[in-house]
């Protein structure tokens, strides 16, 4: 189960997202569903159309079941499969 303390170990594809901020200012307000995963970059299906978002310049707010999660993107920077094992302080 995702919860708010473990959702940076968990599969983020199929979750809804929001990048609330950005170094780049065109990326803000990107909302929608997680369809891919890559190292460096979530794919997010917006309005019919799938926009490459990169982890390491944005904020992302994640919906939960019963919440909402801001994560640093600098903390989604790997794999999906290497990130289950990485130990975050």
């Amino acid at each position: 189960m995702i919860t708010p303390r473990n959702i940076v170990h968990h599969e983020l594809i199929g979750l809804k997202v929001e990048v609330v901020s950005s170094t780049n200012p065109y990326l803000v307000g990107i909302k929608g569903k997680v369809v891919d995963e890559t190292r460096n970059m979530l794919v997010v299906e917006m309005d019919g159309e799938e926009k490459k978002v990169p982890k390491d310049c944005c904020t992302f707010l994640f919906e939960l079941d019963d919440c909402y999660v801001k994560v640093e993107g600098r903390l989604l920077v790997a794999r999906p499969e290497d990130r289950i094992s990485k130990k975050y302080r």
